[in-house]
C-alpha cells in the first residue's frame, strides 16, 4: 500500500500509449517510445527502463507488466496482477535498444535529488547525447544549482546544439565547449576541421570552423601546464624504475669492475618473486592481500641477493681481472636462468595484481592521471638510495666495500676479508635488483624475458652517471628517464631510445669518466 501511495500518483502521469509502445515489434518504435518518457522528464519511467534493461518488462493479455520474484504487477499503475499460472510474453531488445535505455536512465537522472547521481548521470550524458535529451537537458541547466553539474549539463547542451541547421546555433555552441575540462570535446571540435571524401569541411560554415579552431587553442592552451606535469611525472618514474634496475648495477660493476650481463636476470627473480608471494597470500591470508607487497620486498631482496652470492662465489670469483670471460659468462648465465623460468612458470606472462591502496590515481588536468602504483615507485626508489648511501656510508661493510674498491692489495694486508667483501657486495647489487623488480611488477606483467629490457639501459645510467658514482647514478637514471618522455610524442618510443644512447656515446667521447669521477686515485693490481 506505501508503494502504491509513493508510485501509483507518478506513474499514472506518463504516457500510456508510450509505455505499450515499448513492447511493439520493431526496434523503431521502441526508440521511438523511449524518446518520448524521457522527454516528458518524468521520473516514473526509470523503474520500467530498469525493468527493461533486466529483462523483466514483459506483456501480459495486452498489458505491459514487470514480472519479478515477488510477484507480477503494472507497470503503468503499480497494480499486482494474478496470472493464475501464465507465463507473461518477454520483450526482446537489441544492444542499439540497450544503448538508448543507458542514455534514457542518464537523462532521468539528471532530475534526482541527489547531487552524485546527477553528476554521474551529467557526465554519463556530456558522452552520449541526442537532439531528443535536449529539452530535458535544457530544463536539468535552469534548475541545477551545483556549478559542476551544470557546467557539464551546458557542454551536453552545446554538443546537441553543434548539430542544428542553424550555423549560429552551432557558433554558439562551439564558444560554450570552449570552456569545458574534458579532453574528448578537443575531439569533438577536430571533427568539425575534417575533410571527406569529396574534399568538402565536415562543418560548412567557414565561421564555425574558425570558433572550433580558436576553442581548441584554448583548450590546448589549459591543459599545457597538466600536460608538462605529467610528462614529468612519467620521467621521474621511468627514470625512478631504471634507478632500481641500474643501482645494483653501479655497485657490481661500478664499484667491483665486472661486467655482469645477467643482472637484468635479477629483475626478473625478484618480480617472480613478488609473483609467488601474491600467490602465497591470495591462497593463505586472502584478508590481508594487500599487505603482500610489504612481504615480497625483502622477499626480493633476499632470493635475488642469495641467486647473486652463488653465482659470484660458483663462477665469477674464478674470473676476476679477466672481462671478456666474465661477460661471456653471465651471459650464458642470464640464458640458462631465462630457460629456468620457463620451465618453471611458462613461457607466458604472469600478472601481479596491484594491492587496492596502489590501485588508481588522481586527475592532475584534462586526460593526465598520476597512477598511485607509480608514484609509490618514486618514493620506493628514493628511500632504497638513503638506504643504499647509509650502508656504503655508515656501515662497516660499506667502509670494506669502499676499501676494496679503491685497493684491494692494501685491503687484504690490512686484514680486511676481500673474498667474503666480493661475495656480499655481489649479493648487495643483486639483491637491490631484486628490488627493482617489485617495482616493475606492479606496472607491467611478469615474463621470463623482463630483465633483457633493462640491462642495456641500466649500463647506460652507470656509464653515464661515472662509474662507482651514487649520486652519478641517481642524476642519469632520471634525466635518461625525462629525456625519454619528452622525446616519446614527437619521435616514438624507438628513436628517442636511439637518440638517447647516441647523445651518450658523444658524452663518453668528450667525458670518458662520466657525469662524476672517483675522487683520488684506485690502485690496479
Amino acid at each position: 500500500m506505501l508503494w502504491l501511495l509513493g508510485v501509483t500518483p507518478a506513474a499514472q502521469a506518463l504516457d500510456a500509449a508510450a509505455v505499450k509502445q515499448l513492447a511493439a515489434e520493431d526496434s523503431d518504435s521502441k526508440l521511438e517510445a523511449i524518446n518520448k518518457l524521457v522527454t516528458s522528464g518524468d521520473t516514473a519511467a526509470l523503474p520500467i527502463f530498469k525493468a527493461l534493461q533486466d529483462d523483466v518488462l514483459q506483456v501480459y493479455q495486452g498489458r505491459v507488466v514487470i514480472s519479478t520474484d515477488t510477484g507480477v504487477r503494472d507497470a503503468l499503475t503499480g497494480e499486482a496482477i494474478d496470472v493464475a499460472g501464465a507465463t507473461p510474453e518477454g520483450i526482446v531488445i537489441n544492444n542499439r535498444i540497450r544503448g538508448a535505455l543507458d542514455s534514457a536512465i542518464a537523462a532521468l537522472q539528471l532530475l534526482a535529488p541527489d547531487r552524485a547521481a546527477r553528476l554521474a548521470a551529467a557526465k554519463a550524458v556530456a558522452l552520449d547525447a541526442n537532439a531528443e535529451m535536449l529539452p530535458l537537458i535544457q530544463r536539468a541547466v535552469a534548475q541545477e544549482t551545483d556549478a559542476e553539474v551544470k557546467a557539464l549539463l551546458a557542454q551536453a547542451s552545446a554538443a546537441i546544439e553543434l548539430k542544428s541547421p542553424d550555423a549560429a546555433r552551432r557558433r554558439l555552441a562551439v564558444q560554450q565547449l570552449s570552456l569545458s575540462e574534458n579532453p574528448q570535446t578537443k575531439q569533438m571540435l577536430g571533427a568539425l576541421l575534417e575533410k571527406g571524401a569529396d574534399g568538402a569541411f565536415t562543418e560548412p560554415d567557414a565561421g564555425v570552423r574558425d570558433e572550433a579552431r580558436k576553442a581548441i587553442a584554448a583548450i590546448d592552451s589549459r591543459f599545457v601546464l597538466p600536460q608538462v606535469l605529467g610528462t614529468m611525472f612519467y620521467g621521474l618514474s621511468l627514470g625512478s624504475v631504471l634507478l632500481l634496475a641500474a643501482l645494483g648495477l653501479a655497485i657490481t660493476f661500478g664499484l667491483m669492475g665486472i661486467i655482469n650481463m645477467a643482472h637484468g636476470e635479477m629483475l626478473m627473480i625478484g618480480a617472480y618473486t613478488t609473483y609467488l608471494v601474491q600467490l602465497l597470500f591470495r591462497q593463505y591470508f586472502p584478508g590481508a592481500f594487500d599487505a603482500y607487497i610489504v612481504v615480497a620486498v625483502p622477499a626480493a631482496f633476499l632470493v635475488s641477493g642469495l641467486v647473486g652470492i652463488a653465482l659470484e662465489r660458483g663462477v665469477i670469483r674464478h674470473l676476476y681481472g679477466r672481462p671478456l670471460e666474465t661477460l661471456l659468462t653471465t651471459w650464458g648465465i642470464s640464458l640458462i636462468l631465462i630457460q629456468l623460468v620457463r620451465t618453471l612458470f611458462g613461457a607466458q606472462n604472469v600478472e601481479v595484481e596491484n594491492p587496492a591502496w596502489m590501485s588508481g590515481g588522481f586527475a592532475l588536468g584534462g586526460d593526465v592521471v598520476l597512477a598511485y602504483n607509480r608514484v609509490v615507485i618514486v618514493f620506493f626508489a628514493a628511500f632504497v638510495v638513503f638506504l643504499v648511501w647509509l650502508l656504503l656510508n655508515r656501515t662497516r661493510l660499506g667502509l670494506y666495500v669502499r676499501a676494496v674498491t679503491q685497493n684491494r692489495g692494501m685491503a687484504d694486508c690490512m686484514g680486511i676479508p676481500t673474498p667474503r667483501v666480493d661475495a656480499l657486495t655481489f649479493g648487495l647489487g643483486s639483491g637491490i635488483a631484486g628490488l627493482g623488480g617489485v617495482a616493475l611488477s606492479q606496472i607491467g606483467n611478469v615474463g621470463p624475458d623482463l630483465g633483457q629490457s633493462y640491462i642495456v639501459d641500466s649500463f647506460m645510467v652507470v656509464v653515464l652517471g661515472g662509474v662507482g658514482q651514487l649520486a652519478g647514478t641517481v642524476i642519469a637514471a632520471i634525466g635518461l628517464g625525462e629525456i625519454n618522455k619528452f622525446l616519446e610524442p614527437y619521435a616514438g618510443a624507438v628513436l628517442a631510445k636511439i637518440i638517447v644512447l647516441v647523445f651518450i656515446i658523444l658524452f663518453i667521447q668528450k667525458r670518458p669518466q662520466g657525469l662524476f669521477a672517483l675522487k683520488g686515485r684506485t690502485v690496479e693490481v
